[in-house]
C-alpha cells in the first residue's frame, strides 16, 4: 500500500480491527506508483471504498467471516461495486434527492454513468457508476432511487415522514475540496485527509429514528423503502468479483452460510451475480406512545459476482463486462427482504 492510501484510511479509523481488514482487500498495481503528499482523485476514491468496504465488514458478519476465509488462504477481495439506496421525493430534508446526493461526491472523484437500469417490479431506477481512470479495477457505484409517487398516498405520507428529518453531512468546506479536486484531479494529502471521514459519514442514515407505525406502513408497499428507513444511505451491499460465482455459492452453501438459492444471470450471459441474505440487525424505532423500542430487521448483505468479457466495439480489444442487469438487480436487491 502507498503511503497515502494508508495516511488516507489511518484518517478514518486507525483501529488495529480496520487494519485487519484493510489487508482483505486487493489493491489495483498502478497505486504503488505515487507521489507522497499529493492524492490523486483516484487515489481517494480507493481509499473511500476501501473504507466503506471495511465499513461494512464490521456490521455484516456473514461476509466478515468469508472475506476472513479469503485473507486466510492467502487470497484478496476484488472489490467490484458496492450499492446504496436513495429515495428521489420531494421530501428528503436537507439532503439532495436521490442520487444527487452522491453523484455530487462521485463525480469530481473522477466517476462517469457507466448505465442506467430501470427496475420496474420495485418502483426503482437504477444507475451504475465507473471510475473513468481505471474502470475495470476501481470498484464500481451501483446507485438506486426509489419513487415514491408510484406508490400509495399513505405510503408517500410515510417517506415524507421519516425523510423530512435528514441533515446533509457534506460541510461547504468539504464541498469546496470536492470542487477543488473536479478542477485539479489532486488534493495536497492534509486536505484528502480532512475530506475523506466527511465523505464517509455520507454513506449512513442521516435521519432520526422512525416511527414504528411509519415502517410498518412503508413494509407494507416496498421492502426496499424500509430498509432505507432503517439503514438509510449506507452501503446495501459490497461485492466480491470471483472467478466463478457458482462454485463460490456452493462452497458456502456447504459451510452453511446462507447464501441465495440460485445464482442470477444476466441476458446476455456474461454477469453472474448472487449473494449472502442480508443478515439481521437491531435498530430502535419509536413506538405509538413515543417509546423507543427495538426491531430486528434486515441489514446490509455480502454479494458476489463474476463478469465474463467481451469485445470492445470501439477498440477490437477483449475488456471485461462492466455492465449491470436490472433482472439480476431486481433479485439481488431481494436479500433485504429475506429476514
Amino acid at each position: 500500500m502507498n503511503s497515502n492510501l494508508a495516511e488516507l484510511l489511518a484518517s478514518v479509523d486507525a483501529s488495529p480491527s480496520a487494519a485487519h481488514f484493510i489487508r482483505c482487500v486487493h489493491i489495483p498495481t498502478f497505486l504503488q506508483t505515487y507521489q507522497p503528499g499529493v492524492v490523486t482523485r483516484v487515489e481517494l476514491a480507493q481509499a473511500l471504498n476501501m473504507a466503506l468496504f471495511v465499513g461494512l465488514l464490521q456490521r455484516v458478519p456473514t461476509g466478515r467471516a468469508y472475506t476472513e476465509d479469503v485473507l486466510a488462504a492467502g487470497g484478496r477481495v476484488v472489490f467490484d461495486h458496492g450499492a446504496l439506496r436513495t429515495v428521489l421525493g420531494p421530501h428528503t430534508g436537507a439532503l439532495p434527492a436521490g442520487e444527487a446526493a452522491f453523484t455530487r461526491i462521485l463525480e469530481p472523484l473522477g466517476y462517469r454513468l457507466n448505465g442506467t437500469f430501470p427496475l420496474d417490479r420495485i418502483k426503482m431506477t437504477g444507475r451504475s457508476y465507473a471510475h473513468q481512470d481505471a474502470p475495470a479495477e476501481i470498484a464500481q457505484y451501483f446507485l438506486s432511487e426509489l419513487h415514491p409517487e408510484r406508490f400509495s398516498p399513505a405510503f408517500q405520507a410515510a417517506v415524507a415522514r421519516v425523510l423530512d428529518t435528514a441533515v446533509d453531512p457534506l460541510t461547504p468546506a468539504a464541498q469546496a475540496l470536492l470542487a477543488r479536486l473536479a478542477q485539479a484531479g489532486e488534493l495536497p494529502l492534509a486536505q484528502a485527509r480532512e475530506l475523506l471521514p466527511v465523505l464517509v459519514r455520507c454513506f449512513e442514515r442521516q435521519h432520526t429514528t422512525p416511527h414504528l407505525a411509519d415502517y410498518l406502513i412503508l413494509l407494507e408497499e416496498s421492502a426496499e423503502m424500509a430498509w432505507i428507513a432503517t439503514e438509510g444511505n449506507a452501503f446495501n451491499h459490497a461485492t466480491d468479483r470471483v472467478a466463478d460465482v457458482h462454485a463460490v455459492a456452493q462452497a458456502q452453501r456447504e459451510l452453511g452460510r446462507p447464501i441465495k438459492d440460485t445464482v442470477e444471470v444476466s441476458k446476455s450471459g456474461r454477469v453472474k451475480q448472487t449473494a449472502f441474505r442480508a443478515d439481521p440487525v437491531l435498530r430502535d424505532f419509536i413506538d405509538a406512545n413515543g417509546a423507543v423500542i427495538q426491531r430486528e430487521v434486515p441489514g446490509s448483505f455480502y454479494e458476489f459476482i463474476t463478469r465474463d468479457t467481451l469485445r470492445d466495439p470501439a477498440s477490437g480489444e477483449t475488456v471485461l463486462d462492466l455492465g449491470f442487469d436490472a433482472g439480476n438487480a431486481t433479485g439481488i436487491f431481494k436479500m433485504t427482504a429475506a429476514a
